[in-house]
């Protein structure tokens, strides 16, 4: 109350930005650039000073971003150099440069590269934007993918030896023909789900679903037919003994033909890792640890808090941060909010005018005495303060015992109280009918000078600077239209006082709608905030998780139970999976604070799709098996797949994740490392230990048919060796 003892002072600069025309609107932009060059260069030893203009945020987030370049950049080199080392296998030291397969690996990864382009290129044709989620989270969605897909490829033929009398293409494509199934099925299934996001209602993740699944569309086709003929002359290189890269250089080491051969980590997939795993003392704990992990992450999931803090899009060493953390510090008041009277309301009669005003003779639940009540109990409602109202002041303004509201007795034009001037009267006469409201056309006479006049000392009520855009006029201003009322909420410092204060305020408006008796008049209250634009999506954003989350499951499910051959039971299992490994991923972001918004929404839709690679092919592997029992065919399935899973996904986007740790940036380490790698490892776990334990237990019975065709394939190979024996 005393103002010499305030301890902060806050200071306003209201700039007309302009934005129906761009010529003024830059000239506000470079306004506020030189505002904010001269506070930073500013110094003064006795004065504190934290300052944000409104192009401050963006400025923050595009130089944060631009610091962040190197580091993607980074994670993205280490991603492509395991991926060109990991592929080749190499013999012996001295066929190191020909068993290498670095240009093979480079190519792939300019595959991958080249589907988002097209992507990228196919969407922007038709004018549809792109946004930074999605240009941040495709490539590396597509890479996962894509990667994993190369490694089963190259691996399957690495372990493959060519029958006699093959040729190189007969053999490819008949390796072709065991992968590609597999390949075929989680792509078209991460295709469908990405596609059938976009009946999200938020944009961010309408926009990254579509670029991703014709992202993964078009790398399954460049993969089955550019980077399979990549190969086939790659091997060709090889067996010629030419080295890799300088294909045209030719090795000493002579070679006859590419040797088969099995990589380490194939080795420990199928000797040690797959029959440890399937012991029977080993699988309960596997079941009742991811049981245990489940049931703690659905317990906790429903306290992820919702939201974005603002602090978080911010640099370090940004002095928004300043900013911020001071407003949270001094500022009594929280961000103005306008209740809205929609045009079509009449202010010109007695009823219409104490549906709306706040002082004597007005109803006891108007406009302006419903905000004051919600202000009385702020602690709840998030109001701070009685509304400013236009029509209360203009009341006073207007009423001859003021001295506010002459006129030019000659001319009938506005004299402002400043004015001495024998010639200025009053408006209306000191007579019982004059000290009344003006109604009728008297309101309409006087409002627009009530609006134009400007505050003075000897008349403190003019308008013009506190209600100057609160009063729209139509219809040549000889009716009033859409009107607002200013108050301010109450100090907001988190996401969820900002999404609770707007919750509070709506149904505020809502409840002046109904006691008004306007709703079926077509026109209604309602409230605005600066903020509100922002924080908009937190209120549906728990009904868009859980929709588009339940969209992508359930069309990974149609896909896998079509592609599998209608083994529903498989799709199940796949199914169940998944979904376990996004029920965690909640887990994790309760236990590492990652809240949910979009940035975190678009990672959990794009982890259903890495999960389907985690998945899928170790399913198929363990339905197309032929083994006697469910444990010997989920050995099989994880020792052929698993080392490919292992290595395409998991190594590969481990290398690029822990790079992000050493972001400059928050949302860089919160939401992409920290998700990332939750994603990763819970991707691994699921797929590689939970789904072949469970398969193991409950997983479909053998196919006779398949089993009945794969015999037939098995004796027509044992039929040909012979033969050419």
């Amino acid at each position: 109350d005393n103002y010499n003892n305030a301890t902060a002072l806050v200071i306003t600069f209201p700039v007309n930005n302009y934005y129906n025309d761009s010529r003024k609107l830059m000239k506000a932009l470079a306004w506020e650039k030189e505002f904010i060059n001269f506070l930073k260069n500013y110094n003064n030893p006795n004065l504190t000073i934290s300052f944000s203009a409104e192009r401050s945020i963006e400025d923050e987030i595009n130089r944060e971003s631009n610091s962040d370049i190197g580091t993607v950049l980074i994670s993205y080199i280490v991603m492509f150099v395991y991926i060109s080392i990991a592929l080749g296998h190499i013999q012996s030291c001295k066929r190191l440069l020909v068993d290498s397969k670095i240009s093979l690996g480079i190519a792939g990864i300019l595959i991958v590269l080249s589907s988002v382009a097209c992507s990228v290129g196919i969407f922007s044709y038709f004018g549809i934007p792109l946004t930074l989620i999605a240009i941040e989270v495709i490539p590396f969605l597509v890479l996962a993918i894509g990667v994993d897909n190369i490694f089963i490829m190259v691996q399957t033929l690495q372990r493959d030896e060519r029958l006699q009398g093959e040729t190189l293409d007969k053999q490819i494509g008949r390796v072709l023909g065991d992968v590609a199934p597999s390949m075929f099925l989680s792509s078209f299934s991460e295709t469908v789900a990405f596609f059938l996001g976009t009946l999200s209602t938020m944009p961010a993740v309408r926009t990254f679903s579509l670029f991703a699944g014709m992202a993964v569309l078009i790398d399954f086709i460049l993969q089955v037919t550019c980077f399979v003929s990549l190969l086939g002359l790659d091997i060709m290189r090889q067996e010629r003994n030419r080295l890799d890269i300088l294909c045209c250089i030719k090795s000493n080491e002579e070679m006859s033909g590419v040797q088969r051969s099995e990589n380490i980590l194939f080795a420990f997939f199928k000797n040690l890792y797959s029959p440890y795993l399937l012991k029977d003392w080993m699988r309960p704990i596997v079941i009742a640890v991811f049981v245990g992990v489940l049931s703690f992450s659905t317990a906790v999931m429903h306290n992820v808090e919702i939201g974005l803090d603002q602090s978080l899009s911010m640099p370090d060493d940004s002095y928004v941060m300043d900013y911020f953390s001071h407003l949270s510090k001094y500022l009594h008041a929280g961000p103005p909010v306008y209740f809205v009277l929609e045009e079509g309301h009449n202010y010109t009669s007695l009823e219409g005018q104490n549906m709306v005003c706040g002082g004597m003779g007005c109803n006891n639940d108007s406009l302006v005495q419903q905000v004051f009540n919600a202000a009385e109990i702020g602690s709840y409602t998030r109001i701070g303060y009685a509304p400013s109202s236009w029509i209360d002041d203009y009341f006073d303004w207007v009423k001859p015992q003021s001295s506010c509201c002459r006129v030019y007795n000659t001319t009938g034009q506005f004299c402002n109280a400043s004015v001495t001037d024998p010639s200025c009267t009053r408006c209306r006469p000191l007579t019982q009918e004059g000290k009344q409201r003006p109604q009728g056309k008297d309101f309409m006479t006087f409002l627009p000078m009530f609006l134009s006049d400007n505050p003075n000392p000897k008349c403190g009520k003019g308008g013009h600077a506190a209600y100057n855009s609160a009063v729209n006029f139509i219809n040549n201003k000889s009716d009033v239209g859409a009107t607002y009322f200013m108050t301010y909420h109450t100090v907001l410092k988190t996401s969820s006082d900002y999404i609770d204060a707007m919750k509070k305020a709506r149904v505020i408006a809502d409840n002046i709608t109904e006691t008004m008796g306007i709703k079926e008049k077509n026109y209604r209250v309602f409230p605005y905030s600066v903020f509100y634009v922002f924080y908009e999506q937190y209120l549906t954003i728990v009904h868009d998780a859980i929709l588009n989350l339940c969209i992508s499951l359930g069309s990974i499910f149609l896909v896998t139970t079509v592609l599998l051959g209608f083994e529903v039971w498989a799709a199940v299992l796949v199914s169940v999976t998944i979904a376990m490994i996004i029920i965690n991923m909640f887990g994790v972001m309760w236990l590492w604070g990652i809240s949910l918004n979009a940035v975190s929404l678009v990672n959990l839709v794009m982890s259903c799709g890495i999960a389907v690679e985690f998945c899928s092919h170790v399913t198929r592997a363990f339905t197309v098996s032929t083994k006697g029992s469910r444990v010997e065919r989920a050995e099989e399935a994880l020792s052929h797949m698993g080392s490919s899973v292992f290595s395409g996904i998991t190594l590969t986007k481990f290398g690029g994740i822990v790079v992000l740790a050493f972001s400059k940036s928050q949302i860089f380490k919160i939401f992409y490392f920290r998700m990332y790698l939750a994603m990763v490892l819970l991707g691994a776990t699921h797929g590689l230990i939970f789904l072949p334990v469970l398969l193991s237990y409950i997983g479909p019975s053998v196919n006779k048919a398949k089993t009945h065709a794969a015999q037939e394939r098995t004796r027509g190979t044992e039929r040909e060796r012979l033969l050419y024996f």
